[in-house]
């Protein structure tokens, strides 16, 4: 998540636990140890492979094995360093370990990827059930904790604090429902399309959880989609976005795509850009304009040689037409159902049915 939702969500941590009459101090003790887990980045810069930096940022600083030996350590720091007696001490105990450890949590909602179980290999965790900014999730801490500084250890400084939890969690709530709503809803289409087998994810669109982006993986390219959570069986367009196999597969053993491959969890494409071979996080962004692509191998007088370390492409540019395109595909869910969008739904997905269908045949 962004590093002003983890500032706040750590103060309002912190503040909420914390004896009330230091409740200032309490509010920047939690806005440190918000952020303290993203300083990773800082060692990172050293590294001058861009695939191995994505990978390595939400590890070992964000390991749920490492979080709590942390926050142990620093409160014992701290409570030397103020003399903390008695209940206080159990109090700023919790506050460090719910402002550490809802940090990494708070990430793994998102569809980056967090290895909360580090130094385990399993996958990292990406639930994907918010954006990565997200102003009605931030905005509800914000407001608590301006409210718990100007108003210190009154009551209502307490009540601010409590609210502002409660709303921003109840939000993570609703991404988790909305998802749901959103997966539930495909499967009968998917089914009618013979795509209920192909890896499906289905992630926010930018700064909401009502528009939903939806990708389902073949072997031979990938099938895009939007979906609203307000009218979740509303018929969606799939368009099929073709990659070639034999080219992607002669890549395959290259370490970075193996990384990719892992951390992304299979959803990741590897296509010909004239005379360059292209890795791309399909993940964040949507066709065609994606957050992290790579550089693997260039054809050097009609040889494939790979790039070491890989070159990271720049990312899209804002501009008026990607601006128009992120708002078509928000906007869009809000939009009731309509006898010409079921049409055009329809239509899209008589081709993805065939396009599924021969991609079966040519993969047996």
């Amino acid at each position: 998540m962004d590093s002003l939702s983890q500032i706040v969500l750590g103060a309002a941590c912190v503040a909420g636990v914390a004896p009330a009459r230091e409740r200032r101090r309490a509010l920047v003790f939690g806005a440190v140890l918000g952020t303290l887990p993203d300083l990773d980045v800082l060692p990172l810069l050293a590294v001058s492979d861009p695939v191995m930096f994505m990978t390595w940022h939400r590890t070992l600083t964000h390991s749920l094995f490492v979080l709590p030996v942390l926050g142990l350590l620093l409160w014992w720091w701290a409570r030397r360093r103020w003399s903390w007696s008695g209940a206080d001490r159990g109090r700023w105990l919790v506050g460090f370990q719910l402002a550490l450890i809802t940090h990494p949590l708070l990430d793994a909602h998102t569809v980056y990827g967090t290895q909360l179980f580090w130094p385990l290999t399993t996958p990292p965790v990406m639930w994907s059930t918010v954006f990565i900014i997200d102003p009605l999730y931030t905005i509800p801490l914000l407001v608590a904790c301006g409210c718990a500084w100007r108003w210190r250890g009154s009551a209502g400084s307490g009540r601010a604090l409590g609210i502002g939890l409660l709303l921003s969690s109840a939000y993570l709530g609703w991404g988790w429902i909305a998802k749901h709503r959103i997966e539930a809803a495909l499967q009968p289409m998917l089914v009618r399309l013979g795509l209920e087998s192909a890896p499906l994810l289905s992630v926010p669109t930018p700064f909401n959880s009502l528009g939903w982006r939806v990708v389902l993986m073949q072997h031979d390219g990938y099938f895009e989609g939007f979906a609203s959570a307000l009218y979740p069986d509303r018929p969606i367009t799939l368009r099929f976005h073709p990659q070639d196999p034999e080219f992607a597969r002669r890549f395959a053993r290259l370490p970075s795509v193996q990384r990719m491959d892992w951390f992304t969890h299979g959803f990741v494409a590897i296509e010909q850009r004239a005379t360059s071979a292209v890795l791309t996080d399909l993940r964040m962004g949507m066709a065609p304009d994606y957050f992290f692509s790579f550089v693997i191998a260039r054809d050097l007088a009609g040889r494939w040689t790979t790039v070491h370390p890989v070159e990271q492409l720049p990312r899209p540019r804002v501009d008026a037409v990607s601006v128009a395109r992120i708002s078509q595909s928000v906007l869009q869910a809000f939009e009731p159902r309509n006898a010409l969008a079921d049409e055009s739904a329809a239509s899209g997905n008589d081709q993805a049915a065939r396009r599924a269908s021969d991609s079966g045949n040519r993969s047996k």
